[in-house]
């Protein structure tokens, strides 16, 4: 069963879902676009009497009203306040996307009790060649109505059908978002070399990818982040796309379940 607690950050407080059992404790970020309900399916399928906790992010869903800035720099000051605020012990950081991203940045500072990442179809460290400005500019805009999200879950995000009530879920917290931290990704972070804090990293990481992902294709993820990121393992999501906590929920879930095991090993 979850409890909320709340934690204090810069300019407020994030409202965060704990639920409490044995660890090390799952830590989840959500993608450009999600929030903590993204992750609802992925939870369902894990041992029961996991420890987790999940958060929507600044600027989204219902951490909408604090304000910026909501840079990649900040995202990873309140995780790191959040771990330490609800985790007692070990904890895992699980990062989706631009949540991978942020994941990276926050284990590069080494915070006590991080034990491992799996960074679930991330942001590479160092952006490809295909990320220009033109493109950010058009990226900056998916989100800007109910069709636009539409268009991109069905073009680009995903590569099977959602089912109707996740699909509806997914277009709400798509709009969530104020238009700073909305913007903010596709302008500036999905463009930042962070290479230097990825080489930093000193805890096992694993890397889901999705077979049919568009945004982060595999071959993207072996040329861009496996060389930075020490020790990172990649295992490919057959028939998925981007978006694998919501298509492939429980592939992720006994991702994560292995993951916590080799730890244990």
């Amino acid at each position: 069963m979850e409890t909320t607690r709340t934690v204090p950050v810069a300019g407020g407080n994030l409202e965060v879902r704990v639920r409490d059992g044995s660890g090390p404790t799952l830590v989840f970020l959500h993608y450009w676009g999600g929030s903590a309900d993204t992750w609802s399916r992925v939870l369902e399928g894990l041992p029961s009497g996991q420890a987790t906790v999940r958060f929507d992010q600044r600027g989204w869903g219902g951490s909408a009203g604090l304000p910026g800035p909501y840079h990649l720099d900040r995202l990873a000051d309140d995780l790191l306040q959040v771990a330490d605020a609800c985790v007692p012990g070990p904890f895992v950081v699980v990062g989706h996307s631009m949540g991978g991203k942020v994941a990276q940045l926050a284990a590069a500072r080494r915070p006590r009790g991080l034990a491992g990442l799996v960074l679930v179809a991330p942001a590479p460290p160092r952006p490809p060649a295909a990320i220009t400005e033109e493109y950010r500019e058009g990226l900056s805009h998916a989100y800007d109505s109910a069709e636009s999200v539409a268009g991109a879950l069905d073009h680009v995000l995903t590569a099977t059908a959602l089912p109707a009530p996740l699909r509806a879920a997914a277009v709400r917290d798509s709009l969530s978002a104020g238009a700073e931290a909305r913007r903010e990704w596709p302008l500036h972070g999905i463009a930042r070399d962070i290479t230097g804090a990825a080489r930093a990293i000193e805890v096992q990481v694993a890397v889901l990818a999705g077979e049919n992902d568009v945004v982060e294709p595999p071959r993207v993820l072996r040329d861009h982040l496996l060389p930075h990121v020490p020790g990172a393992g990649l295992t490919v999501v057959p028939g998925a796309g981007h978006l694998l906590p919501l298509e492939a929920p429980d592939a992720v879930a006994s991702a994560l379940t292995s993951f916590l095991t080799s730890l244990h090993g």
